[in-house]
């Protein structure tokens, strides 16, 4: 499945996602700038899922409509690339990496084998609008949106601690 949907400029209020027709395939609820939470809606609006970090961490969850964690996100130490770990339970540890100066990044399973990629397709001076390509069984695309905006999240947390 392919989605395409992007962050606001404050990362709060909600934007679409849409499918590679370009037809709306769900939305996006940016709910808060302060808290970096997210809240997926699939194209029947019903609450998919949801990403947040945990308390005083950096770590993002995944919880799914019933409010219970599926995957936990988190950085991994990396000299040349962008390296994350998704661990989604007993569906397995994901890993999402992509080179240092890159937007594309690829999902890997346990065997490396990519079973999802995203890319960042916004510019410089733009919101984060992403492009995701999902061919996993294991995990479903709008688990994913709420992974992606984590990774974006998790970004955004660093740059603005570096700022500082």
């Amino acid at each position: 499945m392919e989605l395409y949907f992007s962050d606001r400029f404050f990362s709060s209020g909600v934007t679409g996602i849409m499918n590679a027709a370009g037809e709306a395939a769900g939305t996006l609820d940016l709910e808060s700038m302060m808290t970096y939470s997210v809240s997926v809606y699939g194209p029947d609006s019903a609450f998919r899922y949801a990403g947040k970090f945990r308390f005083f961490s950096n770590k993002w969850e995944v919880l799914d409509e019933s409010g219970f964690e599926v995957g936990l996100l988190h950085t991994r130490f990396s000299l040349f690339s962008k390296r994350y770990e998704y661990d989604a339970g007993s569906r397995g540890l994901y890993t999402i990496e992509s080179p240092a100066f890159s937007h594309d990044y690829s999902i890997l399973d346990g065997h490396e084998s990519e079973v999802a990629s995203f890319q960042k397709v916004s510019g410089w001076l733009q919101a984060g609008a992403f492009q995701l390509r999902n061919h996993s069984p294991q995990l479903n695309s709008y688990e994913l949106v709420a992974v992606i905006m984590g990774v974006h999240s998790i970004q955004k947390r660093q740059n603005s601690a570096a700022a500082t």
